[in-house]
């Protein structure tokens, strides 16, 4: 990790620095669905909060197992040290999805709803924080001209694949919060979205393989794409959002009507 500059003897590198601006970027965001939507900001913020470090320790905890367990197992001491590196992202929304699933049910407080305005913010943190991440991917085998040199090799910038797959999904969901079908559908396409981004990043990048080509990177996100699928499904009928009519309804125009046309209207009714 690049170092920008030191506090004792602590430094500072530039992925946790855009690691904190995509969190803060996030939760801003955040509040402000939250407020737009009139949820309970501070409840919210809260659940943000708490959800980042299960979502942390979820990381680190899918890292040791999925990625390295034979070496954390000589040296579990090393397990807390994330300072070093060693997180999953995908762990991390694992392990914030089952915590948050957790707090909401605890706190009574509408776990898709809220999960809905979570899913761009999540999104925009994400593709931030990879604009510091300086973990580079497999050899280029063609070399093209976006191509960056790491030792003797011109590698693929994955992170910099995701960061864009991410910025193209945060746009698709902040165009589609106002248009939705069924609570929790955003948050559904999220999971989608982010698990087939990473899968074909995962392509350029060099992790545990299950069966070549795929690794359990590639594995994971297809568990969790079918599982979005399915839960979408069953909570699309329980949480349907009741669309506004009121831009289709027909409105008769009334016209004035003089009381000389109203007498001669009745007394020709009459005969």
């Amino acid at each position: 990790m690049r170092e920008l500059f030191r506090i004792g003897h602590f430094s500072i590198n530039i992925f946790g620095v855009m690691i904190a601006i995509g969190i803060i970027t996030g939760i801003l965001i955040m509040l402000k669905e939250a407020k737009r939507k009139g949820l309970n900001e501070d409840n919210v913020f809260d659940l943000a909060i708490y959800t980042i470090i299960a979502a942390v320790i979820g990381a680190r905890l899918y890292y040791v197992i999925g990625f390295n367990f034979s070496y954390y197992l000589k040296n579990p001491l090393e397990i807390i040290f994330v300072n070093l590196g060693g997180l999953s992202i995908q762990g991390g929304l694992l392990g914030g999805i089952v915590f948050a699933v957790w707090y909401t049910k605890k706190k009574g407080i509408l776990f898709w709803e809220t999960a809905d305005i979570f899913a761009p913010s999540i999104a925009i943190g994400q593709a931030i924080g990879r604009i510091g991440c300086d973990i580079f991917g497999t050899p280029m085998k063609t070399i093209y001209p976006w191509g960056i040199k790491v030792g003797s090799q011109i590698v693929h910038p994955a992170q910099m694949y995701e960061m864009v797959l991410d910025l193209l999904l945060f746009t698709y969901l902040w165009r589609k919060k106002d248009r939705l079908s069924y609570k929790g559908e955003l948050f559904i396409k999220y999971i989608i979205g982010f698990s087939i981004n990473r899968a074909i990043v995962e392509f350029f990048r060099t992790n545990p393989v299950i069966i070549k080509p795929f690794t359990i990177a590639h594995v994971t996100s297809f568990i969790m794409i079918v599982t979005a699928i399915i839960v979408g499904r069953i909570i699309k009928s329980k949480y349907r959002i009741e669309q506004d009519t009121e831009n289709d309804t027909v409105k008769v125009p009334i016209y004035p009507v003089s009381y000389t046309h109203l007498r001669a209207h009745e007394t020709s009714a009459h005969l």
